[in-house]
């Protein structure tokens, strides 16, 4: 048995035992990358720890603290309460607004992962004070990084527009822009009506103070709770994760709002978290500064000035989620370091069969994609169907634009960067049960979306 197949074999090993006997999947990866590593591959500890994701594991501390920072001093409630006035009250409306932000940040530059750490943990804090599943609320800021992360002038856009050219293929770079953006939306769109968007139109408006609750539906009538109105009713759920909406009582630091209500007061705690938020988005899209660095930094001149709201905010960072990422990652970075992933590529790369050597690229960009770079990937299997390209039987800007998207659109995986951030933003749920939806949706995205994309933008033979 080759070398890399065992090591494809010991990694599902390590998901059937994280499965069923409910051990932390990051530590079952770093025992596996120690034991393959060593046994295997013939790497030393150097060697094994290449793979460690150090980057993204500052990224998930700082920005889990910032935040955590940002939820003990009230922050979050108050933007939670912004983000509903501005939609007046339309609570639907959120998770398309957090959609095009992500989407609008990472078409003007910003890398995916950047967007969805600055986004994700506002997004999903609105997600629990209005009960709408956290679910939707962090596909829809994943999916909205991903729609416009392939605009000319965006990171990846740029870098897959720029392998296009190195391998003297024909490329079109709107027509890889709109291959994503469209791709994206339809998800979203489909996203929204399965997880509670349609439940919660049928809420109407809400107020920003009532925790959820129905509020005037736009003629003058107030929802009751009782099942009239605009209410969802006392005995349904609400918006799709099976809690009813409650109120929340009134903070010392609240205010009278006049016909508005109770309203959050700015103190000077947190006029100055919110200055340090827009100091990371600024720090991260106008001087290209590490987001998990910057976000310590910011965490940390904020405990220093207001130990008391801080106090707990160590303690809230989402260490089993680090652990979970960084463990599953460094076994991914032994894969890498032994070959077993170009292996696969040039195993599918050397098929006769132009269409089907397509359909099988795209899907090892699916899968290995969900545990790795996404550009990285496609690094690597565009230089592999160049050979295939040539025979001019498959169109190059369909396929590199298939393989754009089944490479990207896996991010809402738990063992992504962009899946990672949402499952370590999520405040007050189950974590486990939010990983299991992940992974859950995460592979049912991997075995759909490759096989639609080759057969919308490559069987027809786009360019």
């Amino acid at each position: 048995m080759s070398p890399e197949l065992i090591s494809i074999l010991v990694l599902v090993v390590v998901f059937v035992i994280a499965t069923t006997r409910s051990v932390n999947m990051g530590a079952l990866a770093f025992a596996a990358a120690f034991g393959v590593g060593t046994l295997v591959a013939d790497l030393d500890a150097d060697g094994i720890f290449a793979g460690f994701p150090g980057d993204l594991f500052v990224v998930l501390v700082g920005v889990t603290y910032l935040f955590a920072i940002a939820r003990s001093n009230g922050t979050t409630d108050w933007l939670v309460h912004a983000a509903v006035r501005l939609v007046r009250g339309r609570v639907a409306l959120i998770p398309w607004v957090m959609f095009a932000l992500t989407g609008a940040l990472t078409a003007i530059g910003a890398v995916s992962p950047a967007a969805v750490a600055i986004v994700a943990p506002i997004a999903l804090s609105f997600a629990t004070r209005y009960s709408i599943s956290p679910l939707l609320m962090g596909t829809m800021v994943v999916h909205g990084a991903q729609a416009g992360g392939f605009s000319p002038i965006s990171i990846y856009g740029s870098i897959v527009n720029g392998i296009v050219e190195r391998e003297k293929l024909p490329g079109s770079e709107i027509g890889l822009f709109l291959a994503s953006l469209v791709a994206n939306l339809l998800i979203a769109a489909v996203l929204f009506a399965v997880l509670g968007g349609r439940k919660l139109w049928a809420r109407g408006a809400v107020t920003p103070e009532d925790g959820g609750a129905p509020g005037k539906d736009g003629t003058g009538t107030t929802g009751t709770g009782s099942g009239t109105g605009t209410s969802a009713g006392t005995g349904g759920t609400s918006a799709g994760t099976g809690a009813a909406p409650t109120a929340v009582a009134v903070r010392p630091d609240q205010e009278t709002g006049g016909t508005e209500g109770t309203g959050i007061r700015l103190t000077p705690a947190r006029v100055a978290t919110l200055a340090a938020l827009v100091a990371l988005v600024v720090a991260v899209l106008g001087f290209d500064l590490d987001a998990g660095l910057t976000a310590v930094t910011l965490a940390v001149v904020l405990s220093t000035a207001w130990p008391d709201d801080s106090r707990r905010a160590v303690g809230e960072i989402a260490w089993s989620t680090v652990l979970l990422i960084c463990g599953v990652l460094t076994y991914v970075g032994v894969l890498e370091e032994m070959g077993t992933i170009t292996w696969a590529g040039e195993g599918v790369g050397g098929i006769g069969v132009p269409l089907l050597a397509a359909v099988l690229l795209c899907y090892i960009g699916a899968i290995v994609s969900a545990f790795a770079s996404s550009v990285g990937i496609m690094g690597a299997l565009i230089p592999l169907a160049v050979p295939f390209l040539a025979q001019g039987e498959i169109g190059a800007v369909g396929m590199v634009a298939a393989l754009a998207v089944s490479a990207t659109v896996v991010d809402v995986s738990p063992f992504s960067t962009n899946g990672a951030l949402v499952l370590a933003a999520a405040p007050d749920v189950d974590r486990d049960r939010f990983f299991r939806q992940l992974m859950v949706y995460g592979g049912i995205v991997v075995a759909s979306v490759p096989a639609l994309a080759w057969l919308v933008l490559v069987v027809p033979g786009f360019g």
